[in-house]
């Protein structure tokens, strides 16, 4: 099945469309109209693959073999590890227990004290073991920030530092509340209260000059953040904050918990074979993939690192998934981390064409449309609004570079899946995913 997909899809490589088809020379009329000569998108970069996914057959390619950066439509190939490999539910801590002791090794997952899941079941464990916890963090072989990040962003919340033992999604929620107070004089005045969730003991500086708007940053190597009191009456900001390997989580978690939990080297603890689950898989991938949740990304790569290799490490863990489960793959891809926030990532459209076919035959196409958004939904909120229940699929965005991959039912009930990427373009986001949609809808109604 596979090598008479590859067949298909490979034959044409960046032929506009498949002459003999009548509807493919409708798709490429199309995208000629649409994306490839519309002002502004002119000069971009722009590969199209759409595969009929019953006929086994490419429907219409346009440099569909060339290479893009996909942005976060890489979080597919991060769903797919976890699928195969994380089972039902996120393996939380690995564990061994001794008469007086429980020794902890954290496996990567994002879930821990997160505000989305109310339900704990692994703190409520350690809240309620009255033996003495022991961690160590000798399993984390990664560096906090990704390869080919843009590191200047570190203090946006989309920029969450990777660790083994996220806790809080690995930020820290300030809000401003302003309110009517009495002041010395007895007049009543605004007065501003900020406070953090979760609560922290770390440094603050506030600047004696409120502004228009409420800020904190961080500064970039300590937990240190300068406040600057705003006009809003009430604002919150997320702000990811350093990590300092397992340092800055047995804080957090000390505090919530109510225990110590003592930090060994690796060495000094044995091996820890027990595994206590947390979170529904496809409830953390749903998540993911609705928002585009960046950690989330990272950590089921690091999850899947854990477990097949018994250490997190992403470059490892990307070698070992491109020369075993993805080795079939159309185009080698350079893949470099979880999220697809590096600009180094490179894939092809029929990369993600090839993926999402393998996703439906392994998982089946009802598991894979529960997870990525619908028409309206998630990243695709405010598109797509007459296709509900035909489309599913992951968007992507960087500066320049706009994609979306996914599935799509047409109106007369061919099931189609789909690559879009557009690279380097100089107009505005906004523009291309209506001229993609544009697109999309017009092969919908064929």
């Amino acid at each position: 099945m596979r090598s008479s997909y590859l067949t298909g899809l490979l034959v044409a490589g960046a032929v506009a469309g498949l002459a003999s088809c009548s509807p493919a020379k409708q798709i490429g009329k199309e995208a000629r109209n649409l994306l490839l000569n519309k002002e502004g998108l002119r000069e971009a970069h722009i590969g199209i693959s759409i595969y009929d996914a019953d006929a086994r057959r490419s429907v219409y390619e346009y440099q569909s073999e060339k290479y893009f950066v996909p942005a976060s439509n890489v979080k597919l190939f991060s769903m797919y590890a976890a699928l195969r490999h994380l089972g039902d539910s996120l393996p939380s801590l690995r564990y061994r227990e001794t008469a007086d002791s429980i020794y902890l090794q954290p496996a990567g997952d994002p879930t821990l004290l997160h505000p989305d899941f109310k339900q704990q079941p692994v703190i409520e464990w350690l809240k309620k073991s009255g033996k003495e916890l022991v961690i160590s963090n000798g399993n984390w072989h990664e560096k906090e920030l990704g390869y080919g990040w843009s590191w200047d962003d570190y203090n946006s919340n989309y920029m969450a530092e990777r660790s083994s033992l996220p806790v809080y999604g690995n930020v820290i929620k300030w809000t401003q509340v302003v309110e009517k107070a009495e002041n010395p004089d007895g007049k009543m005045v605004d007065e501003a209260f900020v406070y953090s969730e979760p609560e922290v003991s770390w440094k603050l500086r506030f600047n004696p000059v409120k502004g228009t708007n409420f800020t904190v940053v961080r500064e970039r190597y300590d937990n240190i953040f300068n406040v600057t009191e705003g006009k809003e009456l009430i604002r919150s900001i997320e702000v990811p904050f350093v990590t300092n390997g397992l340092l800055s989580a047995l804080d957090l978690l000390r505090d919530t918990i109510g225990r110590s939990v003592t930090y060994v080297p690796s060495e000094k603890i044995p091996a820890c074979t027990s595994v206590r689950y947390s979170q529904p898989l496809d409830q953390v991938l749903r998540l993911m993939m609705h928002r585009s949740d960046n950690l989330f990304a990272e950590q089921c790569l690091l999850m899947t690192s854990q477990h097949l290799l018994g250490a997190m490490n992403t470059e490892e863990i990307i070698d070992t998934l491109l020369r075993s489960d993805l080795k079939g793959i159309p185009q080698q891809p350079k893949w470099v981390d979880g999220s697809g926030l590096s600009r180094y990532n490179q894939f092809t459209p029929n990369d993600f064409v090839w993926l999402l076919l393998r996703m439906e035959q392994e998982f089946g196409r009802n598991r894979i449309d529960s997870i990525l958004a619908g028409a309206n939904e998630g990243t695709l909120a405010g598109y797509y609004k007459e296709m509900n229940g035909d489309i599913h699929a992951k968007t992507g965005t960087l500066s320049g570079h706009v994609a979306l991959s996914g599935y799509l039912t047409t109106k007369s009930g061919k099931h189609l899946i789909f690559s879009v990427q557009v690279n380097n373009h100089n107009t505005s986001a906004t523009l291309v995913r209506r001229s993609v949609e544009a697109f999309l809808k017009k092969v919908h109604s064929e």
